[in-house]
């Protein structure tokens, strides 16, 4: 049997989780915050730099790193080369392969992502979300993220990443994407 001041403390814990996991989380725009149109297949041809880091829900930063991206669009796939630099001194690349589905969609994978990662293009705004086996230091974390990006001029992006596992949000991670 659970004693009280045990059970006070799983209510707590439980109810903070269920409202991290609940806080807002942008939703794709009917009206949007410019007239400029994000054209994925434009904004990440050639070569991008992203600056970023990942911060858990206590407010902690754990982690900083930059990613040089190189990107080709061939008219149907964008293939995105992301070579990632830790601020630990680790380095990862992903390569993405994504493909247009229609005037607003888009599908994806990349190694380690499991299954395919879906997303929607309106206006300055792009949704994508996806699972993925996460390198750790300790080895991978199957984590979800649901990826928000913004145009804010034609040469930089601003990226808010939720990420979670097991529908608990486990932090965001936030890119400044910059055309070079």
């Amino acid at each position: 049997m659970m004693s009280y001041k045990s059970l006070i403390t799983f209510i707590a814990i439980t109810a903070l989780a269920t409202l991290a996991a609940c806080s807002g989380k942008p939703r794709v725009p009917k009206t949007f915050l410019s007239d400029r149109q994000l054209n994925l297949e434009e904004f990440f041809a050639g070569k991008t730099v992203a600056y970023g880091q990942f911060q858990d829900v206590l407010g902690n930063v754990p982690r900083r790193f930059t990613v040089d991206i190189e990107g080709m669009w061939n008219g149907e796939t964008l293939t995105l080369v992301e070579d990632f630099l830790y601020d630990d001194g680790a380095t990862e690349q992903r390569i993405w392969t994504l493909t247009k589905t229609g005037e607003d969609g888009w599908t994806g994978t990349a190694p380690g992502v499991l299954g395919t990662a879906s997303g929607i293009e309106r206006g300055d705004t792009f949704n994508w979300t996806y699972k993925i086996d996460l390198p750790i230091k300790e080895g991978t974390m199957r984590v979800n993220f649901d990826d928000w990006m913004w145009l804010l001029d034609d040469d930089r992006l601003l990226n808010r990443a939720y990420v979670s596992r097991y529908g608990v949000r486990l932090g965001e991670v936030i890119l400044f994407f910059e055309k070079i």
